[in-house]
């Protein structure tokens, strides 16, 4: 069994090798996350129309808003979880996936209760255009119901990839993704159910996910022996928010940024906004592999730090900046030549050439600093695997208002164009601040395991 409790540990053998394996399921499955995501708008644009398109879009920057306090706490958790099993403290890595799902449960359960009560108002607040309003608050209604799925699915996965598995969460999604086009299609295309379909193919999709996640979970925990261990522990627990909450602040960055710079240009109305949410669901397509790198350095530096090698970390760090980097570069290289194309996918071009011209501009701005967001991602994974997460935090929240100070200070000025170079200019703070702190030296000292 011995074989089995070591599969998927990253400290040893050849760091490139260990990286590249584990990194390209990840990417995979996270590509088909979005994937089945932006076809619910390709769908709903060209079945519906665009204010349809416009009302998922005015949905969107809550649901991501919730999706990514989903992932970051189920990455918080696995960084304690990746330490413990790089450690091989075996036992207590069981009592800590043990106590994160009991309280990620707990938590998903309470926040959508929340937010089927302030469903409406949030919308309200955020200046909903009035012709789209009922349509996206029906679809956020929905939304909230399966957060117990959403939530826990993502536990799930995260638990996974702090195995060094990162191989079955990319056949859940798979399976995931093709099912929820299959709802999608007939939902919206043969029951005619418009946008409120969309959303009850996601629940759906989600929900068998989170079932078959924890049939193959517990499957995979029954075959690593160990001794006793406890079902919940306060000090674990307690130690999982401290990383947990940091993760999920900055994985929270880009929807607290989706949210507020969208209040600030859902004034310049629903073509606007109809372009500009075609262009961020490419945008958010196009970012995966990035995001992808920079968890990936997450688990490996986790994992040797509780292996007490942080001499691996230096040649694992250099591995992810190459790979994030030059995905970041290949990927604006081909939307440069095929923005319009892509942003055309959600809109008919006959009706909608002033959204489509929005969209494309967006891409084609942002794009080239791709590079930038990649090289922030891997640096900050380090400091979270490394559990530094006062300069991790800094990083994000840094990063986080240089985007929504520069947006809601030119909107005007620029006719809502400003937000194709908030990005790029949060990134770039965001990644100086991450550079300086790894070459201080400081999160060397940083991890939770004894």
């Amino acid at each position: 069994m011995m074989a089995e409790q070591m599969r998927g540990n990253m400290v040893n053998g050849n760091p490139t090798k260990a990286l590249v394996s584990f990194t390209l399921p990840m990417v995979a499955g996270n590509l088909f996350q979005q994937f089945y995501n932006i076809m619910d708008s390709i769908i709903v644009g060209n079945v519906v129309g665009e204010e349809a398109l416009a009302a998922v879009g005015a949905s969107t920057a809550i649901t991501m808003l919730f999706v990514m306090v989903a992932m970051g706490t189920g990455i918080g958790c696995s960084v304690v979880i990746s330490q413990l099993f790089g450690a091989k403290q075996l036992e207590k890595m069981k009592t800590a996936i043990s106590t994160a799902l009991l309280s990620i449960l707990g938590l998903s359960v309470f926040l959508s209760l929340l937010g089927v009560v302030v469903n409406r108002g949030l919308m309200r607040l955020m200046g909903t255009p009035e012709n789209i309003f009922a349509d996206a608050a029906e679809y956020m209604q929905i939304y909230f119901f399966g957060f117990a799925f959403l939530f826990l699915y993502n536990a799930f996965s995260a638990i996974f990839n702090a195995l060094g598995d990162s191989r079955k969460p990319l056949l859940f999604l798979i399976f995931s993704s093709l099912l929820n086009i299959v709802l999608d299609l007939y939902f919206v295309a043969g029951l005619h159910m418009g946008v409120p379909g969309v959303a009850w193919a996601t629940l759906i999709a989600q929900a068998l996910s989170a079932a078959l996640s924890f049939f193959f979970l517990m499957r995979k925990l029954g075959k690593i022996e160990t001794g006793e261990f406890a079902r919940f522990d306060r000090e674990l627990l307690f130690t999982m928010v401290k990383v947990a909450i940091p993760t999920i602040v900055q994985q929270s960055i880009v929807s607290v940024g989706m949210l507020l710079i969208q209040s600030a240009v859902n004034r310049f109305g629903s073509t606007f906004l109809a372009g500009y949410t075609a262009a961020t669901k490419i945008d958010g397509i196009a970012i995966v592999p990035m995001v992808s790198v920079g968890n990936a350095a997450s688990t490996y530096v986790a994992q040797n730090m509780g292996a007490k090698k942080p001499e691996r970390i230096q040649m694992g760090y250099r591995i992810c900046l190459v790979m994030a980097a030059g995905i970041g570069l290949m990927i604006a290289v081909i939307l440069h030549f095929t923005g319009e194309s892509f942003v055309g996918l959600f809109l008919d071009s006959g009706s909608s050439a002033e959204a489509i011209s929005v969209g494309t501009s967006y891409l084609s701005t942002v794009s080239m600093f791709y590079f930038v967001m990649g090289s922030m991602n891997v640096s900050n994974g380090v400091l979270r695997g490394a559990t530094d997460m006062g300069w991790f935090l800094t990083s994000s929240v840094c990063n986080l208002l240089t985007r929504v100070t520069l947006t809601y200070a030119l909107a005007d000025v620029t006719q809502g164009m400003i937000i194709m170079w908030a990005n790029p200019a949060g990134w770039t703070v965001g990644l100086a601040i991450a550079l300086a702190r790894y070459f201080q030296g400081g999160w060397k000292g940083k991890s939770i395991v004894s």
